[in-house]
């Protein structure tokens, strides 16, 4: 990392990794009517590989790179904790505060330069909230709290 230039193969290779994991976890995320999509999920990663690769640069020039990695993950703390709700004693959008926190490391690998690593890790994000979930499905009382299915009083037998 002695140098930042957008003009450089490197530099556009990089934003590929960034386009193509944030894309797959956020299709994931797409298909199952999350709010954070495609773009925001290619948006997260590539800030994060930005910003983490600019730190590296000037880290060897006036500073310590590893400060710009702690504040983003601070930054994102924050922006995670914003998609979360607490509705009825009921807190939702856990799984998408953590899908956030998970893209900003992916593209953390990546601005480090471990964009295979990157992707790895992107696809096992996927593989997890796809396997889960039908874990999920499969189990009834693994479906607790906001998992619970959505139970239609009109039908009850009861009353």
């Amino acid at each position: 990392m002695d140098e930042f230039d957008p003009l450089a193969t490197s530099f556009w290779i990089k934003v590929g990794y960034s386009i193509l994991a944030g894309g797959l976890v956020g299709l994931e995320r797409q298909i199952r009517g999350k709010p954070v999509g495609v773009r925001t999920s290619i948006l997260i990663c590539l800030g994060t590989s930005i910003f983490v690769e600019l730190g590296g640069v000037l880290g060897t020039v006036t500073g310590d790179p590893t400060r710009v990695l702690g504040q983003v993950v601070t930054g994102i703390g924050f922006l995670g904790a914003g998609v979360m709700l607490a509705r009825g004693g009921v807190v939702s959008g856990v799984t998408t505060a953590a899908v956030i926190w998970i893209l900003a490391a992916i593209g953390a690998c990546i601005g480090l330069g471990y964009a295979p690593g990157a992707l790895v890790f992107a696809v096992l994000t996927v593989s997890i909230l796809i396997g889960v979930g039908l874990l999920e499905s499969g189990f009834r009382r693994l479906r607790t709290g906001i998992y619970a299915p959505e139970v239609d009083e009109s039908k009850s037998d009861e009353g």
